[in-house]
């Protein structure tokens, strides 16, 4: 599938890959974000500099799961945008 399927299967809470990354157990996915905010952790407070605890909201955005099983922010490059080789991980 092109990258404008893959985004209607993102919004509908599909997990996806490509074909053409090598790492294995790689995909991709819609996090909700928290449109009503949460407690912001230690970690985001001293990221940020704004008080432990104070509520922030969240913005939805994609998230990969890396090769090494971690998860990250992620924005897609040119060649992902223009792939045709997106698959339901």
């Amino acid at each position: 599938m092109d990258f404008g399927q893959a985004l209607e299967r993102l919004r509908a809470g599909e997990r996806l890959t490509r074909e053409g990354w090598n790492g294995k157990g790689m995909f991709i996915v819609l996090q909700a974000g928290y449109p009503h905010g949460i407690p912001i952790n230690a970690n985001t407070a001293q990221a940020t500099g704004i008080k432990q605890g104070t509520v922030c909201r969240f913005r939805p955005y994609l998230m990969m799961r890396t090769v090494d099983a971690d998860f990250v922010p992620w924005v897609a490059s040119q060649t992902d945008i223009l792939a045709t080789d997106w698959a339901t991980a």
